[in-house]
């Protein structure tokens, strides 16, 4: 029994003995901290793995080499080629529809009547003065039509239009200088501005006088001077882009004056052949316009001469309009005028009133809302066109 007893004790010294051999090492090891909980415990893979190979800088992210895109550039803008100016007001004699209706239908079958008493002239009279032609010219022209008629004796269709023809043409002196006064000079541009009430379309016709001093050969620089209307610089810098002109602007409510003068100076700079300068077009008061326009007057000549001021109206207005364009004139020195929506009138005689009231030529008009749809205004074409072919054989 003791034998058995010295084994028992023996066996259980030993296990006591391998049980303490195996917890004092791990007592001894350090634990290490605890990982975030966001991260992925991957401490024995790295261990199995063994030490780290760097990587490529670009394979750090993904592990996979990934070109860069190609970059690609943003096609330029198509720059726009004006039409030709010459014979635009032939193409466009269709949009006098309704100012033939006057001229070419109503005036010659007057005159066609077989008796031209007291009250057939009262009617032509009539119908010039509805056309907007204007009293003073209206009654010049029906005393030279009777006269001429009376001593002539022409009752055919033909020969009562080329008389008629003769006399609005004359009544448009076809002697006026209407060029646009826009070629450089030795180291200065020439320069244009534009003036008139805003809703005229002036800054829209800004752009398509550019169009037409492009289509005749001249490089063009803009100036957006109106800087009371938000849209007005926004409007310009289209207009110019599309025949690639350059625009300079200034920030909403600048000084016009000092946007105009920036204009002249980057045109000398750059050395264009025209700078185009679109004014504001506020009418609140008179005194406000002159100083205004005046300012941008005097800054400007700072650099030279202004070599051309062109007032835009509206034909739409009629007789009104020129009691607006009056105040322009009084204010600077109007060169020439531009008259525009020709084509939504009945009125066409207003040219013959413009030019009577304002002593000013017409120098270009407008027929539609097209880009090249502002013509240069030659006084035979308009009048044939105010005719129009129907009437020659009436």
């Amino acid at each position: 029994m003791t034998e058995y007893l010295l084994i028992a004790l023996a066996l259980l010294g030993v296990l006591i003995l391998g049980a303490i051999g195996l917890v004092v090492p791990r007592l001894r090891r350090r634990p290490q901290p605890p990982l975030p909980e966001t991260e992925v415990d991957t401490r024995a893979e790295e261990d199995l793995a063994g030490p780290p190979v760097e990587a490529a800088e670009s394979d750090l992210s993904t592990g996979v080499l990934v070109a860069p895109p190609p970059v690609v550039e943003a096609p330029a803008p198509a720059v726009e080629v004006p039409e030709p100016t010459a014979g635009r007001l032939v193409r466009l004699r269709s949009r006098l529809s309704r100012s033939q209706n006057v001229f070419g239908k109503g005036l010659l079958g007057l005159l066609s009547r077989d008796h031209l008493d007291e009250d057939t002239w009262e009617e032509i009279e009539d119908s010039l003065i509805t056309a907007d032609v204007g009293i003073d010219a209206t009654r010049e022209v029906v005393d030279r039509l009777r006269e001429r008629t009376r001593v002539l004796g022409t009752r055919s269709g033909t020969e009562l239009r080329a008389l008629l023809a003769a006399e609005l043409v004359n009544a448009l002196d076809p002697a006026l200088d209407r060029s646009l006064n826009a070629d450089p000079k030795v180291g200065m541009p020439g320069v244009i501005m534009v003036v008139g009430v805003n809703g005229a379309g002036k800054t829209t016709t800004c752009g398509k006088i550019a169009r037409v001093l492009i289509a005749d050969g001249h490089s063009v620089l803009l100036g957006a001077a109106d800087t009371f209307r938000a849209a007005a610089a926004d409007q310009l810098e289209t207009w110019g882009g599309r025949v690639g002109a350059e625009t300079v602007r200034g920030p909403e409510r600048a000084d016009p004056a000092s946007v105009a003068f920036d204009a002249v100076k980057r045109g000398i700079d750059s050395q264009v052949d025209t700078v185009l300068i679109d004014t504001a077009g506020r009418l609140q008061n008179k005194i406000g316009l002159m100083d205004e326009l005046g300012k941008v007057k005097r800054v400007v000549e700072k650099h030279g001469p202004i070599d051309e001021t062109l007032l835009v109206l509206d034909a739409t207005t009629g007789q009104n309009g020129l009691e607006q364009a009056r105040v322009f004139t009084e204010v600077v020195n109007v060169t020439g005028v531009v008259l525009t929506k020709l084509d939504g009138t009945a009125k066409g005689g207003i040219v013959i009133a413009v030019q009577r009231k304002l002593g000013i030529p017409v120098k270009l008009v407008g027929l539609g809302e097209g880009p090249d749809d502002l013509a240069p205004f030659e006084p035979t074409q308009f009048v044939d066109a105010l005719l129009g072919t129907e009437a020659a054989g009436a």
